[in-house]
């Protein structure tokens, strides 16, 4: 198995009209590879019950998406910018901005009739911005925001247009928790689940546990260095709670496979400490930058179910550390030719413990 990646190995061309420009309806009929050690085999998610070992401890990642894309306007001349929210700092929101005019720090923009974001500095490409209204801001995002659909699929789409209310319930899991709102991006792998699929799963035995990480843009940024080992990688909050530690510990002390559904669920659980320093109360939390990359030795995760995924990505690293790059390029060269649908609202691959 050929372990050392360049970044040519991960590039591939994808054939116009591939990009899912809306998720499969229902969730649970998109086509599904899976890969058995180096044997793949085409399914849909609705056989997940029956390839799914049935001791298995089913890891997904519960953060909700907040309505993070907003249009403002600049107080002083009415010029339109579009924004996306990244994350809360101590000076207040942190933002990527797109503006036709020159932005300078102090420059003011309306969000609503009552909120107001000033410009304080730049960071690196962002902004960091003041807010006059001191509501979280998922609160007042709920209320003047949009869905964060990436701009591939908005591309795709074309003149397609798409109600704001229908992309909110499409790019969110069905078990999101709104009191754990943060995330600028959907963990996509879990769009794949509806309640049928969940409640078959736990029929057949399938132990199912929460873990949080709050999406951030970066997960879908490419590698621009000239080499992996350059990356720098961003960094993301987690936390797990206590009932899901014991359930990992359980799991690990029996030998029971331990699968993760979604990257983001991954890089939480590799993210863990020992297990000899797990509290036995309480949970864990902390923010990761880790990346997944060959090779690397998984310390919980046996299998993964995931998403396809853009070329020149930390998740594709991620993919290729599982399954080594030579099968990864067969199963995306053969997803592309049997019509397998890509990206956020896309197919899905299981990579079987």
């Amino acid at each position: 198995m050929k372990m050392d990646l360049t970044i040519r190995d991960l590039e591939y061309d994808l054939p116009e009209g591939c990009i899912a420009t809306a998720p499969a309806s229902p969730r649970i009929s998109a086509k599904m590879l899976v890969v058995d050690d180096e044997v793949i085999s085409d399914n849909y998610v609705f056989d997940l019950p029956n390839l799914i070992p049935s001791d298995s401890l089913l890891i997904v990642n519960e953060t909700a998406v907040m309505p993070a894309r907003f249009h403002a306007t600049r107080i002083e001349t009415g010029g339109k910018i579009e924004g996306l929210y990244l994350e809360s700092v101590d000076a207040g929101w942190k933002v990527m901005l797109k503006s036709n005019g020159k932005l300078r720090q102090g420059i003011e923009l309306a969000l609503s009739d009552f909120t107001r974001l000033t410009l304080v500095k730049k960071h690196g490409s962002d902004w960091i911005c003041s807010c006059n209204d001191l509501r979280h801001p998922s609160r007042i995002l709920q209320e003047c925001g949009s869905t964060p659909i990436p701009p591939y699929i908005l591309k795709a789409r074309g003149e397609e247009y798409v109600l704001d209310e229908v992309d909110r319930n499409q790019y969110q899991t069905v078990y999101a928790n709104s009191s754990k709102c943060e995330s600028v991006a959907a963990p996509t792998a879990g769009l794949h689940f509806d309640a049928s699929l969940l409640k078959n799963l736990q029929a057949r035995g399938v132990e199912i546990q929460k873990v949080t990480l709050h999406v951030g843009a970066g997960t879908f940024k490419g590698i621009e260095a000239d080499s992996i080992e350059e990356h720098v990688m961003h960094y993301e909050k987690w936390s797990v709670e206590q009932v899901a530690l014991k359930a990992i510990k359980r799991a690990k002390g029996a030998g029971r496979p331990i699968i993760a559904v979604g990257t983001t669920s991954v890089r939480t659980l590799e993210s863990l400490p020992p297990i000899n320093t797990w509290p036995t109360s309480g949970g864990l939390s902390g923010s990761t930058n880790l990346m997944i990359k060959p090779p690397y030795e998984f310390r919980f995760v046996d299998g993964i179910l995931t998403n396809f995924h853009l070329p020149k990505s930390t998740l594709l690293t991620l993919v290729a550390a599982k399954i080594g790059i030579d099968t990864l390029k067969r199963c995306y060269s053969h997803a592309i030719k049997s019509g397998y649908r890509f990206y956020s609202f896309g197919d899905a691959m299981f990579i079987l413990p």
